[in-house]
């Protein structure tokens, strides 16, 4: 009797013990991280789910989602508020948005940090080929589609004609890339803006509708002293034959694109994925995800940072031997 009473004891502590899951591989639990990318069709996309889709299978216990988002200004503003883990976010909104310069923003996003670099984007200003447009001055009074309201691009645009002293002499139209090059085509809008690598799909779309221009913002962003007032933007040379028509290079400028995290996220996570994604693996799956991956490097992935580095990233870049300036430690 002694032994029955003694065997559904342990038995029943055996049971109990699969039910809490003492077991090692029951205590794992997968970690879930939203990634902010942007628009359907735009590059923060492409970027978005090609490091989420990886990192997912590379990682273990770690899910990682794509998140679509008006682009760089409100991934910034979700990371900060930690509603997104990791983001996609330009250099210049980045380090605007810190010291509460952002246009009509005068919040300070300090809960953003840096990973690494992905690419440089371009200011991309499309015109007809027969408009004659040769400078943005040329706008005055045109329809200007700039980007999805609250993107890095619309910001861009923004901050690019007010520097200029035309954006109340434009009629801006806060459009995303694939219906401006739709607008476009329509004769709905008469140029439209992207900041975004190159060759960009909606351009490309466009240049087979229409005979198309880019505008040489180059010229005009330093007649102004644009770059003077926005030391994160860099001049920037488009090669001939980019586009359909586009024959000759084009000189504008760029900003540079940012893998970018919340500063409360593991650092171990954060080493891991920068670990994975770029390794010479992982930095060929991005180029499949997107030709301006070709951009990544370990050498390069500190190019236009703005803001502090990332606990996790910190450790990783400076055992790759990168030197880390003074305003980028954490």
């Amino acid at each position: 009797m002694m032994k029955s009473k003694l065997k559904i004891v342990l038995t029943g502590l055996a049971l109990l013990a699969l039910c809490i899951g003492t077991s090692p591989a029951s205590a794992q639990r997968s970690t879930f991280l939203a990634f902010g990318g942007g628009p359907t069709g735009g590059t923060f996309n492409y970027f978005a789910n090609g490091i989420a889709i990886y990192l997912s299978r590379a990682l273990p216990n770690v899910e990682i989602s794509s998140e679509g988002s008006g682009g760089s200004g409100e991934n910034l503003r979700r990371l900060h508020a930690g509603q997104v883990d990791f983001g996609i976010v330009y250099s210049g909104d980045a380090y605007l948005g810190r010291a509460g310069q952002l246009p009509n923003d005068d919040r300070q996003y300090t809960n953003v940090r840096t990973m690494g670099y992905l690419y440089g984007a371009p200011a991309q200003l499309v015109v007809r080929g027969d408009a004659g447009i040769t400078s943005a001055k040329d706008l005055v009074g045109k329809r200007v589609a700039v980007g999805n309201a609250g993107s890095g691009a619309a910001l861009a645009a923004e901050r690019f004609f007010r520097h200029m002293e035309l954006w109340d002499d434009i009629s801006p139209q806060f459009l995303g890339y694939s219906p401006a090059a739709s607008a476009f085509r329509d004769g709905k809008i008469d140029a439209f803006w992207v900041l975004v690598g190159y060759p960009n799909a909606s351009i490309i779309e466009a240049a087979t509708q229409d005979n198309i221009a880019l505008v040489n913002l180059h010229h005009d962003a330093e007649e102004s002293g644009f770059y003077d007032a926005f030391p994160f933007y860099a001049k920037v040379e488009i090669p001939a034959d980019t586009y359909r028509g586009q024959g000759e290079p084009v000189v504008t400028f760029q900003d540079s694109t940012f893998w970018m995290t919340n500063a409360g996220v593991s650092d171990d996570i954060v080493y891991e994925s920068l670990k994975i994604i770029y390794s010479p693996e992982g930095l060929q799956h991005m180029v499949t995800a997107h030709a301006a991956a070709r951009e990544m490097s370990v050498q390069g992935a500190l190019t236009g940072a703005s803001v502090a580095l990332h606990p996790g990233a910190y450790k990783f870049w400076t055992e790759q031997g990168l030197t880390i300036p003074d305003e980028l430690k954490p």
